[in-house]
């Protein structure tokens, strides 16, 4: 994955960064005043805050190491400015039947931003990739861990489009 861009949305992007300001202006200097603050009582062998703080504080930087990576790698591309609007590419919002004609809509977004709870799922997940370059109307094969499904694209949408 070292090679492969990481495609991101602004508004991936703008998340990844606002939690990123949180945890550093926010979060973190908290913290660090609880450990302080604990360190100064005197024995931090039994000290919970100062333990939970410490602990909390690596927690925090490993976060912000990963964001700081993540951020770094990305490729921001604003979907709005997609050409070809009458096919499947990254930025998307696709409504899909599938054989029982239960329907479903997903945002094609990078995989840092992916959240399926949410409709957005990364563009290197197996749906994502058979959707790529699809149209109103074609028929894709997704072949998913239970199984192959059939999916049917009933429309292409791009945000400002």
């Amino acid at each position: 994955m070292a090679d492969s861009p990481r495609f991101i949305t602004p508004q991936g992007f703008a998340r990844l960064r606002a939690e990123y300001d949180e945890l550093f202006g926010v979060e973190r200097p908290k913290i660090v005043e609880i450990v302080s603050w604990a360190a100064s009582l005197g024995d931090r062998s039994e000290n919970a805050d100062y333990l939970y703080g410490k602990k909390r504080l690596r927690e925090i930087d490993r976060r912000l190491a990963h964001l700081a990576r993540v951020m770094k790698a990305a490729k921001v591309v604003d979907p709005s400015s997609q050409s070809a609007t009458g096919e499947v590419r990254f930025g998307a919002t696709v409504e899909l039947a599938d054989a029982d004609d239960q329907r479903r809509i997903l945002t094609i977004v990078g995989d840092d931003e992916a959240d399926a709870s949410e409709g957005r799922i990364g563009w290197s997940a197996p749906l994502a990739r058979a959707l790529v370059g699809a149209r109103v109307g074609d028929e894709r094969m997704v072949r998913l861990p239970n199984g192959e499904k059939s999916y049917e694209v009933l429309s292409i949408d791009y945000p400002g489009g």
